[in-house]
């Protein structure tokens, strides 16, 4: 299935464009000129979430922003599992068609363990590393193994399905202030019913599925990609990926690193601080 939504240009002043992978169409956009850097969204977003963060780049980058399948105005294929494996088997053709070499890319949320993944296997085509409020090693807090066992039982599927509990819940819960009700209906409006949430409501059981994915970055990604500069940006009042466990994994898996912290953004960032993350990309990378 198809979403029919189309964005206010004056909240997402870009070019829709489209790529056929072999799962399935991919909607992205492809905006500015410069140094090219990729830009992963989370769950339940897609890559409107960046929308701010690009608007002040793209004079000087860039900037590639895609919508998984089953996510934003990609396109909801059956057969397709959902699984971060796919997810990221489907992006790494994305970039690959995209002919991307030198470039940046930033994850946030389970933006992190998939762009981690592509990058594991391009890493002479990275330039450099920006993760956020993100992880890629495997789930062993009890809060976030209780949180995936909670979001995979049947009353939560049914709420992310038929209520949009992610959207409605998590989102606001996530911002530093209510996002206004034009933005969150850019969230809403692009998973209009149950079926165009499959992909929302899968992301919650792979915190403890995708383990041996996550395993594998755990490894791969400081042997591959630990020699790259990286900018890690961390919203401080984020509950759900705390700064303390967090930041020291990151600073280790990359020695050549600057931390940037946002003292009162929560999970997403990018809707809390734009311009605070725009800023430290420039000052990095610029």
């Amino acid at each position: 299935m198809n979403v029919e939504f189309t964005p206010d240009p004056q909240l997402y002043p870009f070019e829709s464009r489209w790529f056929d992978s072999s799962r399935g169409r991919i909607h992205y956009i492809d905006e500015g000129a410069g140094p090219p850097i990729l830009f992963w969204h989370g769950n339940p977003t897609w890559s409107f979430l960046y929308r701010d963060v690009i608007v002040a780049l793209r004079d000087r980058f860039r900037c590639i922003a895609p919508d998984y399948l089953g996510f934003g105005l990609s396109e909801r294929p059956a057969g397709f599992g959902y699984t971060i494996d796919e997810h990221a088997r489907v992006m790494g053709e994305f970039v690959d068609h995209l002919g991307l070499d030198g470039y940046l890319t930033m994850g946030q949320d389970w933006g992190g363990p998939i762009s981690m993944a592509v990058a594991v296997e391009r890493a002479e085509r990275v330039r450099g590393v920006v993760l956020g409020n993100t992880w890629f090693w495997p789930t062993d807090e009890l809060t976030t193994k209780i949180f995936s066992r909670v979001m995979s039982s049947r009353p939560l599927q049914w709420a992310i399905l038929q209520r949009n509990f992610f959207v409605e819940r998590l989102i606001p819960a996530g911002t530093e202030f209510l996002p206004k009700e034009a933005v969150m209906d850019h969230y809403r409006q692009v998973q209009p019913n149950a079926a165009a949430r499959v992909g929302v409501a899968e992301m919650p059981k792979q915190l403890l599925a995708a383990r041996p994915l996550l395993e594998r970055l755990a490894r791969e990604v400081p042997a591959t990609l630990g020699a790259k500069p990286a900018l890690v940006i961390w919203g401080m009042r984020d509950v759900a990926f705390k700064p303390r466990p967090s930041i020291p994994r990151m600073r280790a898996a990359f020695p050549d690193h600057v931390v940037v912290e946002l003292p009162t953004a929560k999970h997403f960032i990018q809707e809390d601080a734009p311009d605070r993350i725009a800023q430290a990309i420039i000052d990095r990378f610029g």
